[in-house]
């Protein structure tokens, strides 16, 4: 009959320890996918900053419709 109730006590042991376990590894999951999503928020916000710039940068780079630097009309 002691050996049951030994078994029975490491067995409720191991099942606490276990569920301590758990409980860390949920809390660390928690953390870990709000840390991801503050992340993929950030990307999100860079490649939207980095397609502006691009955008700027190519309507920067367009061939305006003007007379060229080296042609000076008020010579003529």
């Amino acid at each position: 009959m002691r050996d049951i109730e030994e078994r029975l006590a490491r067995l409720e042991e191991g099942q606490f320890f276990q569920e301590e376990r758990l409980r860390e590894l949920d809390a660390a999951l928690v953390s870990q996918q709000a840390q991801l999503d503050r992340l993929e928020a950030q990307l999100a916000d860079a490649v939207n900053l980095l397609r502006l710039l691009r955008d700027r940068l190519d309507e920067s780079n367009k061939p305006e419709n003007s007379l060229p630097p080296h042609f000076m009309p008020e010579r003529y």
